[in-house]
């Protein structure tokens, strides 16, 4: 199954410029833990929850004087929509990341894919082959 079909597509985004403050409003108001920092929809990093723990309270920062681009994760990873989930599981565990930014051909943002979205995933593939063996059980 392609990622494409798994991954969310209202993606929570923002600009570099965007400040902290902003940004830890729209994880609240969208219920998320991650907004990914675009530039013409073309994903350049990412600003986690724990971003916003450990480089901005921890650093004791003003988060009125902080932005995106000051807080963000640059080194990020994305994959395609064609990809799979043994590819995005992979990739996850290779570079210690949960959360996936789905491109598309032109590197344009079409969607995200988390490891709670993968796991999530197991579970009902897990419920059905339970369902499965419950159906060619014997009745006792």
């Amino acid at each position: 199954m392609p990622i494409e079909d798994l991954a969310r597509t209202e993606v929570v985004s923002a600009s570099p410029e965007t400040s902290v403050s902003e940004l830890a409003q729209q994880m609240r108001d969208e219920n998320v833990g991650s907004v990914v920092v675009t530039n013409d929809n073309s994903p350049t990093g990412i600003v986690t929850d724990r971003d916003l723990t450990t480089r901005v309270l921890a650093e004791e920062t003003t988060p009125a004087d902080q932005t995106a681009d000051d807080v963000m994760s640059t080194d990020l990873c994305t994959v395609g929509p064609d990809a799979g989930f043994y590819e995005a599981a992979q990739a996850m565990s290779e570079n210690g990341v949960r959360r996936l930014p789905v491109c598309d051909e032109n590197d344009e943002l079409v969607g995200i894919i988390t490891a709670d979205d993968l796991t999530e995933l197991l579970a009902d593939e897990n419920q059905q082959l339970a369902s499965v063996i419950q159906a060619q059980r014997p009745e006792y």
